[in-house]
């Protein structure tokens, strides 16, 4: 797997590359990890609905077509995306979407703080009264995200077994823009990095924890 730091690149071009690259690969293409920042953007999932958009103001909304709803990209996010044949690994969307989380978990565990599932809403959370707590959430709630922040989220795209697109992980940035979207189509759901939660703010030493923990997850060595 090669990694390939970018720095703060454009979101649209950055993109158009991983769909061209996407297109062009064949089944002896090295898979890829390129690591970014985006400047401010909100971007829709091919599910987004227009309720979900509240109030965008002057950040930039553009089309995707990674699966799921609205997300916002900026600065202090430190956003993944695995470029990786699946087929090659053996598994299918579902695993490959418990591997990126997975990755994501023991991210957060190296730096104290736990990571949660949600059925059926990809991405991490975390117990905002206690962030480093390890209890599961007990028993059934009419709100499934009561007491819960959320601090990744992941937005993927397959074409022909390989993945592009992928996940972003809050360490230390303006939230104030998540107020204006419904986060990945929630309404009310509360977004937080990992600087509010008591952790690192330093994105280089998270995104080496990150990368490490993806590359394991996927089954590569990094290059």
């Amino acid at each position: 797997m090669i990694l390939k730091t970018l720095g703060r690149v454009d979101w649209q071009d950055t993109a158009a590359a991983m769909q061209a690259f996407t297109a062009a690969r064949g089944p002896d293409t090295a898979d890829e990890l390129w690591l970014c920042e985006h400047p401010p953007v909100f971007t829709l999932g091919l599910a987004a609905k227009p309720e979900h958009l509240l109030a965008p103001g002057d950040i930039p909304v553009v089309q995707s077509n990674r699966g799921g709803q609205v997300t916002y990209h900026g600065p202090g996010q430190i956003v993944a995306y695995p470029l990786v044949d699946l087929s090659r690994l053996g598994i299918y969307v579902k695993e490959y979407v418990f591997r990126l989380e997975a990755a994501l978990i023991q991210t957060l565990e190296r730096f104290g703080l736990t990571g949660l599932r949600v059925p059926g809403a990809p991405g991490i959370y975390v117990r905002l009264a206690d962030p480093r707590a390890h209890a599961a959430p007990q028993g059934p709630a009419l709100d499934p995200f009561e007491g819960l922040g959320k601090v990744a989220a992941l937005g993927i795209k397959i074409s022909r077994h390989c993945s592009y697109h992928g996940l972003a992980l809050n360490v230390a940035m303006d939230l104030e823009p998540f107020s204006r979207i419904n986060p990945c189509g929630y309404p009310g759901l509360r977004t937080v990095d990992l600087v509010t939660l008591g952790g690192p703010s330093d994105w280089a030493a998270v995104a080496a924890v990150l990368t490490e923990r993806l590359a394991a997850q996927l089954g590569g060595c990094l290059a």
